[in-house]
């Protein structure tokens, strides 16, 4: 059997650890994760399909490269990738990053002191003081980075215990970022027709 041609982008879970190596080193590495966010956005409303998710995303390529060793290759349940759920969790992800946006905000009005430390799962406060010097960059860019990269890291913790428990890339069932797509390009093929 021919072996399938590898492109440049299949490369990206690259991307994904190189990512989350840099910020832990550098806190305001975090801001390149922006990236992971409006790209596929950008593609979905200017292309109106989730190209970034099947062939760009490093996240979901990571998880399909460790899974073939340390996933159960058990079938994702049909609940996590549920509309119901996917959407639950969306907007609960969305809620988290306005809370990060709204604590950046409090930092930069001066309402606020920035917090340097990194909430793992939401809930549990990870000292992480060791990854900004401050005075280089303003405060609010800082607390940014630091919820930014809390919730990268979050969402990498759930991905890595659902690829273990099931399908390598189980994850994608139900990524914020993927039903976000979705339905983007539902809406915006629904106006074409």
């Amino acid at each position: 059997m021919r072996a399938k041609k590898k492109h440049w982008y299949d490369y990206l879970w690259i991307w994904s650890i190189l990512f989350f190596a840099l910020g832990f080193f550098n806190i305001m590495f975090a801001w390149l994760g922006m990236l992971d966010f409006l790209i596929p956005l950008i593609i979905a409303i200017f292309g109106g399909n989730k190209w970034f998710c099947n062939h760009l995303c490093g996240r979901g390529q990571l998880f399909a490269l460790l899974g073939n060793k340390l996933s159960r290759k058990k079938p994702t349940p049909n609940w996590l990738a549920s509309r119901t759920f996917r959407y639950i969790f969306l907007t609960f992800f969305m809620l988290m990053f306005i809370n990060i946006i709204f604590q950046t905000y409090l930092v930069a009005s001066g309402g606020s002191g920035l917090r340097e430390s990194i909430k793992l799962l939401w809930t549990i406060r990870v000292p992480w003081g060791w990854t900004y010097s401050p005075g280089i960059f303003p405060d609010w860019a800082a607390q940014f980075a630091f919820g930014f990269y809390g919730l990268m890291l979050t969402s990498a913790i759930i991905g890595l215990v659902v690829m273990a428990l099931y399908k390598p890339r189980s994850w994608c069932a139900f990524c914020p970022m993927g039903t976000m797509t979705q339905s983007i390009c539902k809406l915006r093929n629904r106006k074409h027709k």
